[in-house]
């Protein structure tokens, strides 16, 4: 599961033709063509299944709209899933848990030295033992988080959901969810990019007439509509502040050893080492949302009048960002707190400088003014460590985006402005020309 990483941050990111170019190249050629025909026709069968809904008897449709927006988690999920768990739809878990379940089993091989042995050394048959194992607990999360959302939609219910409803629920949202993955991997084998962000790509974009619905009636109501202009422009400059970091890159240079083969010399020249500014993606993102929406998620799981939940509601008070109390400008530096340690873990764990000083010393090259070995490990660490500072601080700004840029411009729902849901949009993006681009020059370069 990839979501902008960029493979530890060795691979190039730019781009070497335009958005029209690409395009245009990638529909002349008949195999490129039939494969963005395929994740198009996934597209709609995606858009379709979050129209389906599950009866379920005794909701209050209106009630349960006004759960979701009054938790913002559930309003980010509600946007990287298309708006399925407001109509209850077969889809309403979303390939989050999926995502979850990925994340804990990367982080559980990077940790246990028999797993991360064997997936070095296994070959196809660790991969796909690794694939069992993150399936059976995306099972298992999917289940869990049925039911706690069945739990907080309690509210919405005029009634009283049986046992036998819970269970017919969550199997069909865990089919549901079974099913999606099952499209992501089908467009990853069968038309291009990664096939599970390219589903929450389009997830985010049909939520997007919603958000535009909800701005502009915010729009109407709270603000001038000089307020439009701040709203696209500010759109616009996040989103090439996002594009800029994530295509920005540390280079440093190495020399190869000049070797001689007969009367032939070989090497001796100079390449790059490409370091990402941001290597994690959006993956650490995400680890700190999990925690930092963790208490309400929890609150919602004891009856109201009980202590436990007064004392919940008073910890997500100082955990959720806010920028209208004193007590969201904690919850705003625990956030931003959270991304950078997660950010320097998971970039610590995929990316090993020992490693790396260790195969250019086999490979007789070294980095110029760099003695090999130790001193090589000791400044590609450093070097490191100070683009994953840059990346840490460049996530969490744009992290914090959707939360300071409704109290400056007076627009609630601005979701899709900053934050998460766009830089998943652009990273999605990105990573996706650049895969068209490399089949397109391969063809070129073979023909």
């Amino acid at each position: 599961m990839s979501l902008g990483g960029g493979g530890g941050g060795l691979s190039d990111k730019g781009l070497k033709l335009s958005l029209a170019d690409t395009l245009r190249l990638a529909w002349a050629d008949p195999e490129l063509r039939g494969r963005l025909m395929f994740v198009l026709m996934i597209f709609g069968v995606y858009a379709l299944g979050i129209q389906v809904q599950i009866p379920i008897p005794g909701f209050d449709m209106d009630r349960l709209d006004e759960l979701v927006k009054n938790n913002p988690f559930f309003m980010l999920v509600t946007t990287l899933g298309g708006g399925a768990i407001k109509r209850l739809s077969i889809f309403a878990l979303g390939l989050g848990p999926y995502i979850s379940a990925s994340i804990i089993m990367q982080v559980l091989t990077m940790t246990t030295p028999a797993w991360k042995k064997e997936l070095q050394e296994g070959g196809e048959y660790a991969r796909r033992q690794q694939n069992k194992r993150t399936r059976i607990l995306t099972i298992v999360l999917c289940i869990a988080q049925a039911l706690a959302l069945l739990q907080y939609m309690g509210p919405a219910v005029t009634g009283q959901l049986g046992v036998y409803d819970k269970i017919g629920v969550t199997i069909f949202w865990t089919c549901g969810a079974m099913f999606l993955l099952w499209l992501g991997e089908q467009v990853s084998e069968r038309g291009i990019g990664n096939g599970v962000s390219l589903l929450i790509f389009a997830g985010i974009v049909i939520s997007l007439p919603g958000v535009a619905t909800l701005v502009f009636n915010s729009i109407g109501t709270t603000a001038s509509w000089v307020s439009v202009a701040l709203v696209v422009a500010v759109f616009l400059a996040t989103t090439w502040f996002i594009v800029l970091f994530t295509i920005a890159q540390r280079r440093i240079p190495i020399q190869h050893m000049r070797r001689n083969f007969g009367t032939q010399a070989v090497g001796g020249k100079t390449s790059y080492l490409p370091i990402s500014v941001n290597m994690a993606g959006v993956i650490p993102v995400i680890f700190a949302i999990a925690l930092v929406y963790m208490p309400s998620q929890l609150q919602v799981m004891f009856p109201p009048n009980s202590s436990t939940y007064a004392t919940l509601g008073r910890v997500a008070e100082y955990f959720m960002p806010n920028f209208l109390s004193w007590t969201g400008y904690i919850g705003a530096l625990v956030y931003m707190g959270l991304i950078f340690i997660f950010t320097y873990f998971w970039n610590a764990m995929m990316y090993n400088v020992e490693d790396i000083a260790n195969n250019l010393k086999k490979a007789g090259s070294y980095i110029p003014g760099i003695r090999p070995g130790k001193q090589t490990k000791e400044f590609l660490d450093r070097v490191v460590s100070n683009v994953t500072f840059v990346g840490a601080l460049f996530l969490s700004v744009v992290a914090l985006t959707q939360y300071v840029f409704p109290v400056i411009i007076r627009i609630q729902n601005l979701g899709l402005i900053g934050g998460t849901s766009l830089l998943i949009m652009v990273s999605v993006a990105l990573e996706t020309m650049r895969q068209i681009e490399a089949s397109i020059l391969i063809r070129q370069y073979e023909g």
